[in-house]
């Protein structure tokens, strides 16, 4: 089985036993403290992907470090998980229940990237555009970038509006490079 069909059955799983049991929110941000760590910390994410060490061991670890922090339902599902021997999807997991989350409770994705860090007056107006367009709330991720020079791109789901000076000169250039005045055979 793929790992994007194993790490969509075990978050739907999560899902729906969370929504049912009345502590989604809870373990939605369980899930984000875990993609947290495992994003801060190489040498735990290389732990649970290591076949060398023990399931039960890794289990270990992993209680040491979430319980008391996280809902238990988190932990069960850790133990779950460890008993099937499947540590190294736990990353994976944590991400596809969080897109499933914002799924269920209908959250649009956007990125916009920019030459510096946007202030609260445009972070407001780039929520707008993606609600207006998408007709839901947003989780806007913002990235800086310097190599767009100016202007932004802000991608939504499979959309790009790109209106950087970086991709403007591209076009600009591409249109001096093609010379009408000069018959091609």
């Amino acid at each position: 089985m793929s790992d994007i069909r194993i790490n969509s059955r075990y978050a739907k799983s999560l899902l729906g036993l969370a929504e049912e049991k009345g502590v989604l929110e809870e373990v939605h941000q369980d899930m984000l403290l875990f993609s947290k760590t495992i994003g801060e910390n190489r040498d735990f994410s290389n732990m649970l992907k290591n076949p060398i060490i023990k399931h039960d061991k890794k289990l270990k670890i992993l209680k040491a470090i979430f319980s008391g922090k996280v809902h238990p339902m988190t932990i069960s599902i850790f133990e779950i998980i460890s008993r099937k021997n499947r540590e190294s999807f736990l990353a994976g997991i944590a991400d596809e229940f969080h897109s499933q989350y914002n799924v269920n409770k209908r959250i649009e994705e956007a990125k916009v990237t920019t030459t510096f860090p946007i202030t609260p007056e445009l972070r407001a107006q780039f929520r707008q555009i993606v609600e207006r367009i998408s007709g839901k709330s947003v989780e806007l991720t913002e990235v800086v970038d310097e190599d767009i020079i100016g202007g932004f791109i802000l991608q939504i789901d499979d959309r790009q509006i790109d209106d950087s000076i970086n991709t403007k000169l591209k076009e600009l250039r591409s249109k001096f490079s093609k010379n009408p005045y000069i018959k091609e055979y």
